[in-house]
């Protein structure tokens, strides 16, 4: 059995009018997604705007969520920061506050050599917390290549990636070259990671649909292939916002039409224009009305 598996949703952070941190509601949508299902919480990763916190909102957002989840569901905890020490001491935090693990990127504000890749993690692991490590170079300055994750995956407490790069063929050769778990790490290809061997999703879109989500990765896990397929067509227009740098927006605006709102972003991040909240709807109200038919790309 894996460490980490299933479905773990990546937690937006919700805010009040007035941009403070929400905490009732976090914890509120911590237990309406344990309820639909879900497998494991993730709070503060860029979905949960982790940057716009300030340190004490960041600890409390940990341990609420923590606290909220209660043993129930495992909570790994994103631990992205500016500096290597920075890093380990959110990891440290996690793991006093009873996180399971962490999901940790390499530097985030620096193109790092390899050996500084390794480095990073080498200091992560003498935690002794289970470490999810994070792909993702589109965002970012590095891409942990199956041949370097092949090394990562020597440390004693690394047991999984999530693979962000989008390329389907990424799960493949991780599978064949280390002994890592592979959690998928963008909801439009979350059929395909489940079918071709992926073990976990860690999700944006099933902070709205969490019942979806998990049916679909499930059907997908168990080969069943048609009935996978027939949601997942439904599923991928709302999919693909996962996918784009608005993505905090238009997973919030997900969450209102399904009658769960948490309140704004923060800035930087700013309302979008009316078009893409149309856009968005159009493609919510097609995510759950199976009996449309198809809609146009």
């Amino acid at each position: 059995m894996a460490t980490f598996e299933g479905v773990y949703v990546a937690l937006v952070t919700p805010f009040t009018p007035n941009y403070e941190v929400d905490y009732q509601r976090l914890a509120e949508l911590c237990d309406v997604l344990i309820s639909q299902g879900v497998h494991g919480l993730i709070p503060t990763g860029s979905l949960g705007e982790y940057a716009t916190l300030t340190r004490e909102e960041r600890a409390k957002v940990v341990e609420t969520v923590i606290e909220a989840a209660a043993g129930r569901v495992p909570v790994v905890v994103g631990s992205a920061a500016p500096s290597t020490k920075q890093v380990v001491e959110w990891v440290q935090h996690a793991k006093d506050a009873g996180a399971a693990g962490v999901m940790a990127l390499p530097p985030i504000n620096y193109k790092p050599l390899e050996f500084e890749v390794i480095a990073h993690y080498e200091a992560i692991n003498e935690v002794g917390l289970p470490v999810i490590v994070y792909n993702n170079p589109h965002d970012y300055k590095v891409d942990l290549t199956p041949r370097l994750l092949s090394r990562l995956s020597k440390l004693e407490h690394v047991v999984a990636v999530k693979e962000f790069s989008g390329d389907i063929r990424r799960v493949h050769d991780i599978l064949a070259y280390t002994d890592l778990e592979v959690m998928i790490g963008v909801d439009d290809l979350a059929m395909e990671g489940a079918l071709f061997g992926a073990s976990g999703w860690i999700s944006g879109v099933p902070n709205a649909l969490p019942k979806e989500g998990v049916e679909l990765f499930n059907l997908a896990r168990q080969g069943k292939l048609q009935d996978a397929s027939a949601l997942y067509r439904h599923l991928l227009p709302l999919f693909h916002f996962d996918a784009s740098p608005q993505l905090v927006q238009s997973i919030k605006y997900m969450m209102e039409l399904a009658g769960f709102p948490v309140g704004p972003t923060r800035p930087p991040r700013l309302p979008l224009p009316e078009a893409d909240y149309a856009a968005i709807k159009e493609a919510y109200e097609f995510a759950v009305n199976r009996n449309q038919p198809a809609m146009k790309p």
